[in-house]
């Protein structure tokens, strides 16, 4: 025995937070939270669908397509209907596998793909008005955002995905509340939830990264129909001392799950992408980019690039030579190339193909970046020397997509159209997306999914 006190196990965080999300009303939610939501819905949507025809789709399909049950729920883009529970991963793993949907930036989790994907597949099962689909949505992402907080950075660097070991919570709280679990339930939903965290950053990169928020919907989603017929869990399944949090991390900050419920809303703190890529990158294309218009850059023009970054990029995307699409998102040099060449990050960038490429590796491997530990996450300093000596440079303050630099409602539309249309087609993208903006009006999410697949 080494005589050190054992720290004391904090009172009812998770049923403090069960309370919560039981006891919220629509009305309790201010305009912007809401509207923030469906702004949410809307970026996750378009990416789900845009991803639709993904190579990782199509296989998990078709590995479970044997098993699938009854058709309650639309696979979002195609022509598939599968159970609730299949529908929830399938959306969840397209929602992600371009990486281009929205980010927590305080906690890198991306919020929607868990939360959005249950309870969207919920939704065609079960009428929900857009109200209540807006309300749990604004709930999940606030539940997973505060238990995220709760333990990042140390839950994150020990090598947790923290879209799916924190975003199972969102899931279970969002379907709980479409439920109408009582206090006791939802103790036991997110108690349930707690033993089902997923995903290892050692799969970024591959497919098993989009599996990850997949899986925390179809988890998150089960958890809370088991505890609605009463399966029971422990009480306390975030902060018992063999809970989540002490079994996933080193640092447990329970404050920032329990204090200012409702009146300050992590949820809106949520950001969107304009990239289709890992969103520690994005500073840097931001600012390749803005050099490129400026000075009117090509690739032969340039003799090198230097990066000033900070310490996450490095350890998050710095893949040298990517060999395959998916690595090239978590590549830092080859994202600066493409910026350069092609002045945009979208996910024709991020093709097999575009990795490939010879003129993107030549300039690729003239980029080069160091640690500058002084730097804000969504800060670079990006400097070009040219083939004549000259050099150009930029310092990025805040990159595009931050919360000090965010998307518009028409960046956000204009994102949407361009990976729904080639599903879809024009005249259906522009009514699904009338759609997601009249989201909270919706008499039933079950005419939404519907708009978002083939006619």
């Amino acid at each position: 025995m080494s005589g050190q006190a054992s720290t004391p196990v904090p009172a009812n965080v998770t049923r403090t937070l069960a309370r919560y999300v039981v006891n919220a009303q629509p009305g309790d939610l201010p305009a912007p939270v809401r509207e923030h939501a469906v702004r949410t819905f809307l970026n996750w949507l378009g990416c789900a669908v845009g991803s639709c025809r993904h190579e990782a789709v199509d296989i998990a399909i078709k590995a479970l397509s044997p098993f699938i049950g009854p058709a309650q729920a639309s696979v979002l883009g195609r022509g598939e209907r599968v159970d609730v529970i299949n529908a929830a991963l399938f959306n969840g793993i397209s929602s992600h596998v371009f990486d281009f949907d929205d980010t927590h930036l305080k906690t890198v989790i991306h919020p929607a793909g868990p939360v959005a994907s249950a309870i969207l597949a919920l939704a065609e099962y079960r009428p929900v008005s857009g109200a209540d689909f807006v309300h749990a949505l604004a709930l999940g992402v606030e539940v997973e955002c505060r238990i995220g907080n709760a333990v990042y950075p140390d839950h994150y660097h020990v090598g947790w995905h923290i879209t799916g070991s924190a975003g199972v919570f969102g899931a279970a709280a969002a379907v709980g509340k479409l439920l109408g679990l009582d206090e006791q339930q939802m103790v036991w939903a997110l108690g349930i939830a707690s033993s089902q965290p997923v995903g290892m950053r050692e799969q970024f990169g591959t497919m098993t990264k989009s599996f990850h928020p997949g899986r925390a919907a179809q988890n998150g989603l089960t958890a809370a129909l088991l505890a609605s017929q009463g399966y029971t869990s422990s009480q306390q399944g975030i902060e018992a001392k063999r809970g989540w949090a002490n079994v996933t991390s080193t640092k447990q900050d329970y404050s920032e799950i329990t204090e200012g419920l409702g009146e300050r809303h992590e949820s809106a703190l949520n950001s969107f992408k304009p990239f289709a890529c890992g969103i520690v990158i994005h500073p840097a294309i931001d600012g390749a980019i803005q050099l490129r218009n400026e000075y009117g850059l090509s690739a032969d023009k340039i003799a090198s690039v230097q990066l000033r970054v900070h310490p996450l990029v490095l350890e998050l995307t710095g893949k040298r030579t990517p060999k395959v699409g998916l690595e090239g998102k978590f590549s830092v040099f080859h994202s600066v190339a493409v910026a350069i060449i092609d002045g945009r990050a979208g996910e024709n960038q991020y093709s097999d193909a575009a990795v490939l490429d010879p003129a993107t590796i030549k300039l690729r491997d003239s980029v080069d970046a160091v640690i500058d530990e002084a730097l804000e996450p969504d800060q670079v300093h990006i400097a070009i020397t040219l083939t004549d000596g000259s050099v150009v440079e930029k310092f990025i303050e805040h990159a595009i997509g931050s919360k000090d630099h965010p998307m518009t409602n028409d960046d956000l539309a204009a994102k949407f159209t361009d990976l729904v249309v080639p599903v879809l087609g024009e005249a259906r993208t522009a009514q699904l997306l009338a759609a997601c903006w009249g989201l909270e009006q919706a008499p039933d999410l079950a005419e939404v999914a519907k708009l978002a697949c083939p006619a």
